[in-house]
C-alpha cells in the first residue's frame, strides 16, 4: 500500500500530512488533480457500462447488477477468509 501511496503522490494525485491527532498516522488526502481524474473515470466507466449492456432491457441490467454485487460479496468474504486463516497460522 505504502507505494501505491507514494506512486500516487509522486503523480500529483494525493498528498500525505501527519494526523493532527495520532502521531503514528499518516492522513492522505486526494488532490484537485484527483478529482479531475475522477470525473474522468467515471465518465469511462458509464461509457463501458453502456457498451457492455447495449440491448440489455432494465430488468436484464438490475439482474446482471445484482449478479455482480453478489459476485463482489462472494470474493470479499473469500479474500476475509483467506487474512483470517493466515492470522491463525
Amino acid at each position: 500500500m505504502t507505494r501505491t501511496v507514494q506512486r500516487l503522490e509522486q503523480a500529483g494525485f494525493v498528498r500525505r500530512r501527519p494526523s493532527p491527532t495520532d502521531k503514528r498516522a499518516t492522513l492522505v488526502e486526494p488532490t484537485a488533480a484527483s478529482h479531475a481524474l475522477r470525473r474522468e473515470v467515471e465518465q469511462v466507466w458509464t461509457h463501458l457500462e453502456d457498451l457492455s449492456t447495449a440491448g440489455f432491457s432494465a430488468e436484464e441490467r438490475t439482474a446482471a447488477l445484482h449478479t455482480l454485487e453478489r459476485l463482489e460479496r462472494n470474493l470479499a468474504q473469500a479474500a476475509a477468509d483467506s487474512a483470517h486463516a493466515d492470522t491463525e497460522r
